[in-house]
């Protein structure tokens, strides 16, 4: 079969790989879509993010739906012809952060299209695909509806960390397709008002059809947000979708004290951090990890219907054009969500 590798930054090739042997309680798919995430683009763009670096060729992607071809002799969950998200998390359920529910920060976690570990572990952009069968989760929808179940676990773990939402005041920083699903989720939380920056236009027209109650640009209007400093900040929750210390810094501003910023953006990973701040406002700082329960819950958002993701799918690109697929990606000007189809 065919995957997507990538070789070095820049150098993303379609060639051949091999499928994988199908155990007892393991299911065989034809991968149908995937979506191109932000730690793709910086594989591609960059060769890695932060300390994690590209040390060898790599099959990317890890946000991906598909249809069951074959199960293993034990496995009951699913049957062959059966659509499927696939949960990209394989962790150990031994380890000590396993043991106590905590499996996204699993010692020994195979997670697709990750270089955090060496040998690295190959993504899902392939034709096919061979998984455990708690991987496969079954999503009566179409392929590239079930393929956003990633993303949105990412964002419902997010929402989780912040706590109850009904009615609190946010403000999304970032609002890239991570910083959209989270204005969509806080919105299903019952929050009573939604506010969303950027850096760029397009993406900020996306948010407000999917909810945010206002969206501003912070490069042609730096100052929008200064309405919201007022008494000692307006908002009770902020979540920090753009990984940026600019955002950061203003987020403290305008967030009340003993208010909660959840930090979902990754970025440079380095940023400075106003502990006087902190200090006197008392603020709730968390951090926020992949997921693990809420892959379940985002499979059954999408498949209900709850939550209509179309607005932020831009193109479906065959996998063979996937080097177009990445720059149109990487172009926040042009494309929020960009898919591959197998």
């Amino acid at each position: 079969m065919r995957a997507v590798m990538l070789h070095a930054e820049h150098d993303l090739r379609v060639e051949d790989f091999a499928v994988g042997d199908l155990g007892p309680r393991d299911v065989k798919l034809r991968v149908r879509n995937g979506g191109i995430c932000g730690s793709d683009l910086h594989y591609y763009q960059h060769g890695g993010f932060g300390t994690v670096r590209l040390r060898h060729p790599m099959v990317l992607g890890h946000e991906v739906a598909g249809e069951v071809l074959e199960i293993g002799a034990e496995v009951t969950a699913v049957r062959p012809g059966q659509t499927v998200a696939i949960n990209p998390s394989l962790p150990c359920d031994a380890c000590r952060f396993c043991l106590m529910g905590m499996q996204q920060h699993c010692l020994d976690m195979r997670f697709y299209g990750s270089a955090m570990r060496m040998p690295h572990v190959n993504g899902a952009f392939r034709q096919e695909l061979v998984c455990t069968e708690a991987q496969a989760v079954p999503a009566d929808m179409p392929f590239e509806r079930a393929a956003f179940a990633e993303p949105l676990a990412v964002c419902l773990h997010a929402a989780h960390q912040a706590g109850d939402l009904m009615g609190a005041r946010v403000l999304v920083t970032g609002a890239g397709p991570i910083g959209a699903l989270l204005v969509m989720v806080a919105r299903a939380a019952g929050a009573a008002e939604i506010v969303a920056t950027d850096l760029i236009d397009a993406p900020l027209a996306v948010v407000r059809k999917l909810g945010a109650d206002a969206a501003f640009n912070l490069r042609t209007t730096p100052d929008a947000l200064a309405p919201f400093a007022a008494d000692k900040g307006q908002f009770d929750v902020v979540f920090e979708a753009s990984g940026s210390p600019a955002a950061i810094a203003g987020a403290f501003a305008v967030l009340r004290p003993r208010g909660t910023l959840v930090q979902v953006g990754n970025g440079s990973g380095e940023a400075t951090i106003a502990m006087n701040t902190v200090v006197a406002k008392e603020f709730n700082l968390r951090g926020t990890f992949r997921f693990h329960a809420e892959f379940g819950q985002a499979v059954q958002a999408l498949a209900s219907g709850r939550l209509d993701v179309t607005p932020l799918l831009t193109e479906i690109v065959p996998m063979d054009q996937a080097v177009r697929a990445f720059e149109l990606a990487g172009d926040r000007a042009r494309a929020m969500k960009v898919q591959l189809a197998f």
